[in-house]
């Protein structure tokens, strides 16, 4: 097949942007992908609110649940698992996404179900298999917390808390939860000796497969939506019944253009935020790597493409708290 149609093949897939992004940030290399901020303005009042809310399980109906508990900051800001946990104890349908650098998503989820953080905050809250509560009963629960009245009476003056104060705080320490200075930003920067030869090389034929197609800006991913199974049908393609997490954005629109659609992951810190995609089925990156370049790109790669390509993957763990992200 040639360049050409392979392509064109690609750009079939990718269902829409999800936003138009700023204009790209300058770097001394002019490459696809941007490097992370090294820090993002928030009111500190606010964020710590936040960061409180984020661990506090009265925000559940049951008491037992909270948004940390799904997205462990010492497990790349995901959970480790398959799929995600209800509140019933049996597993979800889709796996966690991590919660790191969400603030620079323009669509949340894996079918991209929300334009804001403050709408998926609320349906979580809201998911009967998940908190199976309301804004509106977290505030009353956590109201008689003195602590959480006078918080947030001096974080939101004449405002003080409510459901939708709750959520700005909420939001604004997702906000915070950024992850900088990967050895690749350190390199976009121009840092020449933060990426050896094969990290290099990696890097090179990520972009010459066409890998970046989906995985470019300042997220390497998140930006657009793509069909899984371009060239080669995926599993759920295959499946005389998949499941509704499986029908992808279909859920969403019901349109049929949108069945087996995904919002396209980012790639940053995915070393260390397996196992991957929707269903979280595959547990290795270097399998990851070949199933994409099968599904999405046509190609049957030979190992070294495939370990040049993990290579490079593995410099785009960030930092968070003064440490590299990991699955500790």
């Amino acid at each position: 097949m040639s360049l050409v149609r392979r392509r064109a093949r690609i750009a079939a897939g990718l269902a829409m942007l999800l936003a138009v992004p700023a204009a790209p940030a300058q770097t001394p290399r002019n490459e696809p992908i941007e490097p992370l901020p090294t820090s993002v303005q928030l009111d500190a009042a606010r964020v710590a609110l936040g960061e409180r809310l984020f661990g506090d399980s009265r925000l559940s109906a049951s008491g037992q649940m909270s948004c940390a508990g799904c997205h462990r900051l010492d497990r790349a800001g995901a959970d480790g698992r398959e799929r995600s946990a209800t509140n019933s104890g049996a597993p979800d349908q889709i796996n966690t996404p991590t919660i790191f650098n969400v603030g620079f998503l323009y669509r949340f989820t894996w079918r991209g179900a929300f334009s804001s953080l403050a709408e998926q905050a609320a349906s979580v809250i809201a998911n009967p298999r998940h908190m199976a509560s309301t804004p509106q009963a977290a505030v009353a629960r956590i109201s008689e917390d003195l602590g959480y009245r006078q918080g947030f009476a001096q974080a939101y003056p004449g405002q003080g808390l409510t459901p939708t104060t709750l959520l700005d705080a909420l939001v604004n320490y997702e906000r915070s939860l950024i992850t900088p200075n990967a050895r690749f930003d350190r390199w976009l920067r121009g840092e020449d000796a933060a990426l050896d030869a094969r990290e290099l090389r990696g890097y090179e034929k990520f972009k010459r497969f066409g890998c970046i197609a989906c995985h470019q800006g300042q997220m390497i991913g998140g930006n657009v939506f793509a069909r899984f199974g371009i060239f080669t049908p995926g599993p759920a393609q295959r499946s005389a019944a998949p499941s509704g997490a499986d029908l992808g954005r279909f859920m969403v629109t019901g349109r049929e253009e949108d069945r087996f659609v995904y919002r396209v992951p980012s790639l940053r810190n995915v070393a260390e935020t397996a196992p991957y995609l929707h269903d979280g089925s595959i547990a290795r990156l270097k399998d990851v790597i070949d199933e994409m370049a099968e599904h999405q790109l046509g190609r049957a790669l030979e190992l070294e493409d495939v370990d040049d390509i993990h290579a490079f993957l593995q410099t785009l763990t960030g930092e968070f708290d003064g440490a590299m992200v990991s699955r500790r």
